[in-house]
């Protein structure tokens, strides 16, 4: 199809790989879509009968009112992306992008680590509503922020709630809970995506100084929680270059850039553009 082969293109012709991406990316490695209530319901049955929202439980609050509700909820979500294996579109993208002479950089709401994962580099990432793999105080008594290695939360099902011994602050002692920015948070600690987003303003730097010009490849992001979405249609606009848009659903591209729309999962959509390359 006309929109693969023209795609396909963009990369080649590009000197760097900018991937956007929002939480259809992991989809096709199997992890949950929470699109609307009924999907994060689901997917978590017991917060179905509380009658609690997506937005309601990702919030700061439980952490104080009901810490082991909290850590039910991140906990089960941390075990889930830790034992989840990136799709291989995660590797085609990252083999390409590696050859650009600019290399790639990675803009993305999620909050599983998949790119890390995947054997993207965490200097070419920017995680823009943190990582649940990294850790920080729930009060917070300092501005420290550690990664969650050997984090074993397990939980019971039926009540969803965490066991005993919940994570706590190595500092005061409090709940800590994962550096993650939630609905309604004043207690989020940025430091560590503000660097991130320090390293990727860089790249755009030397991009500019250089007269380079990158793609944007956005995939699985939609219109809900626009952070992608808006990040993709800037850097389109203010390079004047191809912005792919990778989405089963909410595929459009605005008028004002130079929008290829691939109405696919990330996956698919990624291997039928590879498909063109080189021919």
């Amino acid at each position: 199809m006309q929109q693969f082969k023209l795609a396909a293109e963009a990369i080649q012709n590009a000197d760097a790989l900018i991937i956007t991406s929002g939480a259809g990316m992991g989809v096709d490695s199997g992890l949950p879509d929470f699109r609307g209530n009924t999907g994060f319901w689901k997917e978590y049955p017991a917060i179905s009968h509380l009658g609690i929202s997506f937005s309601e439980m990702a919030n700061p609050r439980w952490f104080e009112e009901r810490p082991k509700l909290a850590w039910a909820f991140y906990g089960h979500r941390f075990n889930l992306y830790n034992q989840t294996i990136p799709h291989k579109g995660f590797n085609i993208l990252l083999e390409s992008g590696e050859k650009k002479q600019f290399d790639y950089f990675v803009f993305t709401s999620n909050v599983d680590g998949q790119f890390q994962k995947a054997g993207y580099s965490d200097e070419q990432i920017e995680e823009v509503h943190g990582s649940i793999n990294h850790m920080q105080c729930s009060v917070p008594c300092t501005s420290e922020i550690w990664e969650a290695e050997d984090l074993n939360i397990i939980i019971d099902k039926e009540l969803f709630e965490a066991q005993e011994p919940l994570p706590r602050c190595p500092k005061c002692g409090a709940v800590a809970r994962p550096n993650i920015l939630m609905f309604g948070d004043w207690s989020w600690l940025s430091q560590r995506s503000g660097q991130q987003s320090y390293n990727f303003d860089k790249l755009i730097k030397e991009l500019k100084q250089n007269a380079a010009k990158p793609v944007i490849i956005e995939m699985g992001a939609g219109g809900a929680v626009p952070t992608v979405r808006m990040k993709s249609e800037r850097l389109a606009q203010e390079f004047n270059t191809e912005l792919i848009r990778i989405n089963p659903r909410d595929f459009h591209t605005p008028g004002y850039v130079k929008g290829i729309e691939i109405p696919e999962e990330s996956l698919s959509g990624i291997e039928k553009i590879m498909s063109y390359m080189n021919e």
